[in-house]
């Protein structure tokens, strides 16, 4: 693993249509063939589709865990963190990462949003949450395209 890395943080909800499913597997490629460490939260939905096409082209991500069991990360999770911290393991993803990308999502999405904000990282979403601190984009090139801008 390389520590000198960029560090992505995705935020987004397990309950997603196909096409957010799509685009956040498409968007999980593109940061493996970019050479990023991507961290979520490892369930399901965005975070299981981010990190199948993190694993599937060959990258790295982390799942910073709910609970203690490893049995409720998704199978594409490359490196298990069981926190048993519930929904406070938000704070974790937002303090581990220089830009954060909110896909879809709901309240969860919008605490770890929050959390971002409030640490000054960059965060751009995806379908995701409309709020004038950040932008959302429909492609997820062009959240590859501000992540470059970004670091």
């Amino acid at each position: 693993m390389n520590f000198s890395q960029t560090r992505i943080a995705v935020f987004g909800g397990r309950k997603i249509s196909d096409n957010i499913y799509q685009k956040a597997y498409k968007l999980g490629g593109l940061f493996a063939k970019e050479g990023y460490l991507v961290y979520c939260g490892g369930g399901k939905g965005v975070m299981e589709a981010v990190s199948k096409g993190v694993s599937e082209s060959g990258g790295t991500c982390v799942g910073i865990l709910k609970g203690l069991m490893l049995d409720e990360m998704n199978d594409f999770i490359k490196v298990p963190v069981a926190t048993n911290m519930g929904i406070s393991r938000n704070a974790l993803l937002a303090y581990n990462c220089d830009v954060a990308v909110a896909i879809s999502g709901k309240y969860g999405t919008l605490s770890e949003i929050s959390y971002a904000l409030q640490l000054e990282k960059p965060i751009i979403g995806l379908h995701s949450w409309k709020m004038n601190e950040f932008r959302n984009v429909d492609d997820p090139n062009e959240v590859i395209k501000f992540i470059k801008e970004n670091t």
